[in-house]
């Protein structure tokens, strides 16, 4: 099961690429970058998977597939 990204996560990644654009992070808040983009990265590809694998394939002939 993939955890779901929520505001508060999107927030405080951009707070932490912020902060990184004007100083130093620390090595705390590296790691907690590196752990935040990692979960929003599962979640795109969670969110695109769910979607690819509803999709069906309409032939020519109106024969449908997977």
């Amino acid at each position: 099961m993939i955890n779901v990204i929520t505001k508060e996560d999107i927030d405080r990644i951009n707070f932490l690429y912020k902060k990184s654009k004007s100083e130093e992070l620390e090595e705390e808040e590296k790691s907690e970058q590196q752990k935040l983009r990692k979960k929003y990265i599962d979640w795109i590809r969670f969110q695109v998977k769910s979607q690819l694998g509803t999709v069906e394939i309409q032939n020519n002939d109106s024969n449908q597939s997977n």
